[in-house]
């Protein structure tokens, strides 16, 4: 694992959103934006020339409620919906209704089993079991059973104590590839930060395009970040940092 990078004006800055921005909560309903956000984000813009992305699992009405007023450039739902530089919307509407077959069933599991909760985000199906961790494997093997009804079409991808059920296709390394393809990330150094699996396609894509990989919390083995921030507050810390950072152009006095 190497350490972390000194930053470079050439920089895009592509950031996950809970567990990097902000702290993981029992709900994600209950996730607020912390005091403070708005001008760190507003400073790292003007810092990289408007070169910073927000890339999330969460969906994009979400992304935008939740950061009001600012206008960054946003990816939800790990790339099915995206709203460019321009402010305008892709979404990507393969197989959305698809789910309708088995959204009552995954409401009925819930509704069956205390401390499970389904986020339906729309083009996907999130079931978090953090408030019974002991039914792990249990939800595993009842979303699968959704997911052989979908077809292939479907893939089931891990988080920290969620399943979710999502068209196949679409990831984060994907959208930060078709940010680094327009105005203003094109011909930039990509930087991406998260903080768990669903960010490691993200690693991989910054990584073969000669980028900087970070993933936030402990080390672990199996990851393609290529460095760590401990925790979401020394990614802040280390966000605030940046800008005071910069590499400055001495004049040519010749």
């Amino acid at each position: 694992m190497n350490s972390l990078p000194r930053p470079a004006p050439d920089w895009a800055l592509f950031l996950d959103f809970d567990g990097t921005l902000v702290e993981l909560e029992d709900h994600p309903d209950k996730v607020t934006l912390p005091p403070g956000m708005a001008p760190r984000l507003r400073h790292l813009q003007a810092a990289f020339n408007d070169a910073v992305a927000i890339v999330s699992g969460r969906a994009l009405a979400d992304l935008e409620g939740l950061l009001d007023p600012l206008r960054l450039p946003l990816a939800g739902l790990h790339g099915l919906e995206r709203r460019d530089a321009r402010g305008c919307v892709h979404r990507d509407e393969r197989d959305r209704e698809g789910l309708d077959a088995v959204r009552d069933a995954i409401a009925g599991f819930v509704n069956a089993r205390p401390g499970l909760y389904a986020e339906d985000k729309g083009g996907t199906v999130a079931l978090h079991w953090r408030g019974a961790p002991e039914r792990e494997h249990e939800v595993a093997a009842f979303l699968e059973r959704q997911r052989r009804q979908l077809g292939d079409g479907f893939h089931i991808q891990g988080g920290k104590q969620v399943f979710e059920l999502k068209p196949v296709g679409r990831d984060k390394g994907r959208v930060v590839r078709e940010f680094m393809a327009e105005a203003p990330f094109a011909g930039r150094t990509p930087v991406f930060i998260g903080d768990d699996r669903t960010d490691e396609d993200a690693f991989t894509a910054v990584n073969a395009l000669g980028g900087v990989s970070i993933r936030v919390g402990e080390h672990h083995p199996d990851t393609a970040a290529s460095a760590t921030l401990s925790s979401v507050a020394a990614t802040l810390d280390w966000l605030d940092r940046l800008p005071q950072e910069l590499p400055t152009t001495t004049p040519d006095r010749t």
